[in-house]
């Protein structure tokens, strides 16, 4: 593979660049793959396949061997920036969905405001006079659009650094910029319930899907995707402020 790149970087040969693409496949089949387990029944997975091989080929157009950068780590970020583009080009989730979403967001923001500290189910189904149960049920309905949402606001605020990157390549202002992302992001993590916090790290980092998540916890999938989504309504709260 690393005499192929030194070869594709210096000619551009397009035989080789469709090598690569049929090479690399798999990481979009493996991106697409983790965004359709949280999208549910909302988009079919050939279609997010679909969209990732954008973001692979702009990877493979765009990634510079001399900056030592692992190639799938990068194309990575892309083909899932890629996915997230199309989706948000498409506007395929109902707009009751959104506005469901948007009107929690506002309420965790108003309630913990006020409380200052994470408020509990309890409170937040007294806040909307439900039931826990109730509160649990709302929380369920507005799942995919969160992580949705989650992905777009963190890949637009990754796009504006990686045009400034490309712009000016690797300034020490574009690193400090992106490293402070990466702080802003872990201090939010950082500040969410226990529950909430293992469940975040062991999705996004250890990369578990929430049927494995539930075992490990002792916990049905369904708990697994609240505690998501209530971790995804806070971080989503914290870094909407962050990156004003």
């Amino acid at each position: 593979m690393a005499n192929l790149w030194e070869v594709y970087s210096k000619t551009k040969a397009a035989e080789i660049r469709e090598e690569l693409i049929l090479k690399y496949t798999y990481i979009v089949k493996y991106v697409a793959g983790r965004l359709y387990s949280s999208y549910g029944n909302n988009v079919e997975f050939d279609d997010l396949v679909s969209y990732g091989i954008f973001g692979l080929i702009d990877a493979i157009d765009k990634y510079d061997i001399a900056r030592g950068v692992k190639f799938e780590t990068y194309a990575q970020l892309r083909i899932r920036g890629s996915i997230i583009d199309h989706l948000r080009e498409i506007d395929w989730l109902p707009r009751s969905i959104r506005q469901k979403s948007k009107e929690l967001e506002k309420s965790y923001n108003d309630l913990e405001s006020r409380l200052g500290r994470p408020a509990t189910d309890e409170e937040m189904a007294e806040s909307f006079g439900l039931s826990v149960e109730e509160f649990q049920k709302k929380i369920q309905n507005i799942t995919t659009y969160s992580v949705v949402s989650l992905d777009d606001l963190l890949e637009q605020k990754r796009e504006i650094i990686s045009n400034e990157a490309d712009k000016h390549s690797e300034t020490p202002e574009n690193v400090i910029e992106d490293k402070e992302m990466k702080e802003i992001l872990a201090d939010a993590i950082s500040a969410l319930p226990e529950k909430e916090k293992k469940v975040v790290s062991l999705y996004y980092y250890d990369e578990l899907t929430y049927k494995e998540i539930g075992k490990l916890l002792y916990i049905s999938e369904s708990r697994v995707s609240q505690l998501h989504t209530k971790a995804i309504i806070r971080l989503k709260n914290k870094l909407k402020v962050a990156f004003e």
